[in-house]
């Protein structure tokens, strides 16, 4: 049973999109498990550069099956517009799959987004405004339209009459305009015909392929402080991009996971509201963000950004049960003579080693700082530990030592060239 899970370890926006994508080149399926087009996984390779919303990255490697599960919600313009654009670029691409069990998302979701959030007034939640949250609201609250129903031209008209009227009567509360049903569903009915023959029942499909020994891939979005349950709540997203949420949103069950590799970058960064104990709100910060070009995929907002957290880290191993590390963007942090690492909170007087679930109280923490050697040396063409300077290195070291989980896989640059491979063993068993 080759299993991988691959989760961001911190914030999101940790480079998911291009390890998925190194090592999808093992892979047979790639199975995208939560979330929806409030995500962006960019993947850079032979010159051309690749932005996926919904679609798992896995999807440029010919031999690959690309499933978007039942624990993501589908939004069926951007996905058709994402398909469509990745055809006109590569004309060999995996095969694409959705589960039957998906939500999809519709005009009145993202609506309800926009104003909802502008009913927060100063406490906004910082949404990307794509009708996820909505979208997830209906699921638990058992309104959504799944994928199945979707493409079942005898049932979609129906059950989007019938959810069409009570979402009007939300909207005319919150003081948005009333949705017309028909040339809603004259518009989605040709989205649903377009994507009829991707849905189906990939619960079984990816469940076959385990028992015949394929290697399969679980592409996690957004990151580990972004989960509904164990996030900086109300921070946070509307599904459990977790390394459990993989068991969530695909069939399969926990025993059948085999590798969880935990990305994260070299330093922090976070998008939207939310505590940040290791912020830079301050030139160093400005630095971070243009080296490493913190802009959303999704949003094109400017992402927050500090120094790393190994309280973070040290958490995320625990809570995804790791088996090893990709750090990622570790190039980004030439050319800084100094770098700071927190390696624990101060509050009220206590030194605390883990990261509070009171948000509350993870706003008022201070980081204790350990500084460290940085490096001058342009590292974006080292292809082994032995290229990276003994600084460098040392970072690395202590990264492990700190959070007692090894490294994996070492990314210098956006190419999917740029990476070193230090432990093979620990991707595929």
């Amino acid at each position: 049973m080759p299993t991988l899970v691959i989760v961001g370890a911190q914030w999101g926006d940790e480079a998911k999109g291009k390890i998925v994508d190194v090592l999808a080149d093992g892979a047979d399926v790639v199975v995208r498990y939560s979330g929806g087009n409030n995500a962006g996984h960019t993947v850079i390779t032979g010159g051309q550069t690749f932005k996926f919303h919904l679609i798992p990255a896995g999807i440029l490697h010919p031999q690959v099956t690309a499933v978007l599960g039942s624990g993501m919600v589908v939004c069926p313009k951007s996905l058709l517009d994402e398909w469509d654009t990745a055809c006109a670029m590569r004309s060999e691409l995996g095969a694409l799959k959705i589960s039957s069990g998906a939500h999809v998302v519709f005009p009145y979701h993202k609506s309800l987004d926009v104003l909802e959030e502008a009913a927060r007034g100063h406490n906004k939640i910082g949404t990307t405004s794509r009708g996820i949250g909505p979208a997830f609201q209906d699921k638990v609250g058992r309104f959504g339209i799944r994928m199945g129903e979707f493409v079942d031209p005898e049932v979609f008209p129906v059950r989007l009459e019938e959810v069409l009227e009570y979402k009007n009567r939300l909207l005319s509360m919150l003081g948005g305009e009333a949705i017309e049903f028909k040339p809603l569903l004259d518009e989605y009915s040709s989205y649903a015909s377009a994507l009829r023959g991707f849905v189906g029942d990939s619960e079984s499909f990816v469940a076959d392929a385990l028992d015949a020994g394929k290697r399969i891939m679980f592409e996690g979005a957004q990151g580990t402080f972004l989960d509904l349950d164990s996030g900086t709540y109300p921070y946070v997203t509307s599904s459990h991009p977790v390394a459990g949420g993989a068991c969530l949103g695909t069939g399969i069950g926990p025993r059948a996971i085999d590798q969880v590799l935990g990305v994260c970058k070299a330093y922090t960064t976070r998008v939207g509201a939310g505590p940040f104990p290791t912020e830079l709100d301050n030139e160093i910060g400005d630095k971070i963000r243009e080296r490493g070009q913190e802009f959303g995929t999704t949003t094109g907002r400017g992402r927050r950004c500090g120094w790393l957290d190994l309280n973070l880290l040290r958490r995320s191993a625990s809570l995804n049960s790791l088996s090893g590390w990709v750090v990622t963007r570790l190039d980004v942090l030439s050319g800084f003579e100094r770098l700071h690492v927190c390696t624990g909170y101060q509050w009220n007087g206590r030194t605390l080693n883990t990261v509070p679930q009171d948000t509350f109280l993870l706003s008022q923490v201070e980081p204790d700082y350990k500084t460290v050697p940085g490096w001058d040396a342009d590292i974006t063409g080292a292809r082994s530990l032995a290229d990276l300077p003994t600084a460098a290195r040392d970072y690395l070291n202590l990264i492990e030592e700190e959070t007692r989980t090894p490294i994996c896989i070492v990314s210098v640059g956006p190419d999917r060239q740029q990476t070193i491979l230090l432990r093979e063993d620990l991707i595929w068993t």
